[in-house]
């Protein structure tokens, strides 16, 4: 049987330090670099890490013009486009945080580019303009639910 197949991993890992192989290079570690998902929840893109990480899954994040992986290595001077819709913001990164925090430091992280401050005001007050779906307040009556109910079953 070979020798390494019967290691466990405590032997596998200080085995690989004495050869002076690394169990697995992180992005964390690189400096001057954050991963993708981290950086977007720092800068209060999204509430949760686990938000950022699942939009970038759904590809609502670019970055440099590339879509890009939740550990994807970031850092200053790349372009992120966040797409929450109905808006999309594109900025580009001016700081890395380790950590999250208030919202003041975190506008310090990135610079928004002034065509996505025009194309995002432009959309707000277009929003803004529209009028709400025409409801007629208020509860349905009992004669309404049985509409509804009659209207539901397909009679």
């Amino acid at each position: 049987m070979d020798r390494v197949a019967t290691m466990g991993n405590s032997e596998r890992s200080a085995a690989r330090d004495a050869a002076g192989e690394t169990a697995r290079e992180t992005d964390d570690e690189t400096p001057g670099r954050a991963r993708l998902d981290k950086w977007l929840w720092t800068a209060r893109f999204y509430k949760t890490r686990s938000l950022a990480a699942t939009a970038v899954g759904q590809g609502r994040v670019d970055v440099n013009g590339e879509r890009a992986k939740r550990s994807k290595a970031i850092g200053v001077g790349d372009v992120v486009r966040v797409r929450q819709p109905p808006f999309e913001i594109i900025c580009e990164v001016r700081g890395l945080s380790e950590r999250r925090g208030p919202a003041a430091e975190a506008a310090r992280l990135y610079e928004e580019t002034a065509a996505s401050q025009a194309a995002r005001t432009a959309l707000a007050a277009q929003l803004r303009a529209v009028k709400p779906a025409a409801y007629e307040g208020g509860r349905p009556s009992k004669k309404d639910r049985r509409d509804i109910a009659r209207w539901e079953r397909g009679r």
